[in-house]
């Protein structure tokens, strides 16, 4: 049965898509079947991973509305065990086209229920909004991974992303965990990086995942090729960081759920650290 994790927080531009990409492209080289959910009308994810945008193809919205199941509208991907749910523009039509219909913020959960036996874990990219799209995506989750930027802006969210995501909790899914907060644009060369990253492991604690993503150009230059960092640079420091993101993940699933798939995080290829 697929562990569903969101990746997810209010503030745009902390590498949500970035992070979404890569760590399932890191969990599907880990010899695991992973399943990629654009959930952002941006389609970011999409076009991220290669793949393009098209007006005949069914996407989240579809499912969402019930005019596709799910299962149809999943695409193979160029990478081994990754498969994506697409999106693009029509999402942002999600809110108005289902304002009065009933379940409708756990339509995504109701939806994946057909897929779950065919993953081995679910990766959501939300948009960068509380609005109906990141409630059905936390409703169907079993944790949320949240991208912090290091800067100093994103200690000021600190409180409101907790207070959002316990009033979530408690209106739809009680047993939604936080995977961790994950550290990104870091850069050990400035005082300020440093700093954030002191203040956010002391308020946190040990759910601060051990792993930074760095700020990196080749992260940044991938998406625009269709590539993910671990085939577009495999030798890189991101190709590094995301790799090490998804054995923290495999670890910590171990340690919860003995019944993780054998082998899991055995398999990542090889990329060697610098």
């Amino acid at each position: 049965m697929a562990r569903v994790i969101s990746i997810a927080n209010q503030k745009g531009g902390v590498g949500k898509t970035t992070t979404a990409i890569n760590l399932a492209a890191a969990l599907a080289a880990s010899e695991l079947r992973v399943l990629l959910i654009d959930s952002d009308p941006q389609g970011n994810s999409t076009t991220g991973i290669g793949i393009e945008k098209l007006p005949d193809r069914p996407t989240l919205y579809n499912v969402l509305l019930g005019e596709s199941d799910l299962l149809s509208s999943i695409i193979t991907t160029a990478y081994e065990g990754l498969s994506l749910l697409p999106a693009d523009q029509n999402l942002v039509a999600t809110n108005l086209d289902l304002v009065n219909a009933d379940g409708r913020e756990h339509r995504l959960q109701v939806a994946l229920q057909a897929a779950k036996s065919d993953f081995d874990y679910i990766v959501i990219d939300c948009p960068p909004a509380l609005d109906l799209l990141t409630i059905n995506a936390l409703a169907a989750s079993d944790s949320v991974l949240i991208p912090i930027q290091c800067e100093f802006f994103a200690l000021e969210g600190i409180s409101q992303l907790v207070d959002t995501i316990d009033r979530l909790k408690e209106a739809f899914n009680p047993a939604l965990a936080v995977e961790g907060v994950l550290l990104t644009m870091y850069d050990d060369r400035t005082n300020l990086t440093r700093q954030v990253e002191a203040d956010l492991r002391e308020f946190f604690g040990k759910e601060v995942f051990k792993t930074v993503i760095p700020r990196s150009i080749r992260l940044a230059e991938a998406p625009s090729f269709g590539k993910t960092i671990l085939t577009y640079d495999p030798r890189s420091r991101g190709a590094e960081a995301y790799i090490q993101l998804a054995k923290e993940i495999l670890a910590h699933a171990k340690r919860t759920k003995p019944g993780t798939p054998q082998g899991a995080g055995q398999g990542i290829i090889g990329v060697t650290p610098r």
